[in-house]
């Protein structure tokens, strides 16, 4: 974990001037992985907190915490169990603030421009069975990640003038009719207003078929891949 926590080089990564302190996202997660009991691990978690990773005060959550969730999430695994518990308190609590932050952007392997909402939600679905296994807390952060669906195209066909979308779904899309998604492909962001489960997965299965209404299958080529609109409202062109 601390190999993995100095390989960053926080201050490159970008945050607001006035609140994000790359050198307490660095030394908070220092404190955090090497804690061995409860004051250790509140004092860590109040570094990370206090414009580390967060900024509880204003509900603000910073691009690094993106960065930072797997190491969160190896010290809930690996780490004294009292850090263990401040490490996912901090995900809740970034998790929570950004599904209310409604311009954060940050680049992914995927996308180059996803709603950190979305982009914590991903990192928090490679640690499912750890999360399952970590009671009520775990078991929300997971349903609520669900919320912050994605779809990796791998296949689309016309169907009339639309086009029926073949990929593998991480997270819930609403099943509740049409929805707004964002297209993310070859640097740019999209919006489609009417995009639809065309039908729902199998149990326990991640392949999926969505019906897009009004384009064409050409639009939708692989690597493209489809989030929610709701998480960052308004089209974004890089």
């Amino acid at each position: 974990m601390l190999d993995a926590i100095e390989a960053v080089n926080w201050a490159r990564i970008p945050g607001p001037a006035d609140w994000y302190r790359p050198d307490l996202a660095a030394f908070g997660l220092r404190a955090l992985a090497t804690a061995t009991g409860l004051v250790q691990a509140a004092r860590a978690g109040s570094v990370l907190a206090g414009g580390g990773l967060v900024h509880d005060h204003s509900g603000g959550v910073f691009p690094a915490v993106v960065t930072a969730a797997p190491i969160l999430l190896a010290i809930a695994r690996h780490g004294h169990s009292e850090a263990g518990t401040t490490a996912l308190g901090l995900l809740d609590d970034a998790l929570a603030f950004a599904t209310h932050d409604r311009h954060t952007r940050v680049a992914t392997p995927y996308a180059e421009a996803v709603a950190i909402c979305c982009a914590l939600a991903d990192r928090l679905r490679g640690a499912a069975d750890l999360l399952a296994a970590s009671g009520r807390g775990g078991k929300w952060l997971l349903a609520e990640a669900a919320e912050h669906w994605r779809f990796d195209v791998q296949e689309s066909e016309a169907d009339g003038d639309d086009a029926v979308v073949l990929g593998t779904l991480a997270g819930r899309f609403p099943a509740e009719g049409p929805q707004t998604v964002e297209l993310h492909l070859a640097g740019r962001v999209t919006p489609l207003e009417q995009v639809a489960l065309h039908y729902r997965p199998e149990d326990g299965s991640p392949d999926a078929c969505l019906h897009v209404t009004g384009v064409r299958p050409s639009e939708l080529a692989p690597p493209a891949v489809l989030l929610p609109a709701r998480c960052a409202p308004g089209a974004v062109a890089l």
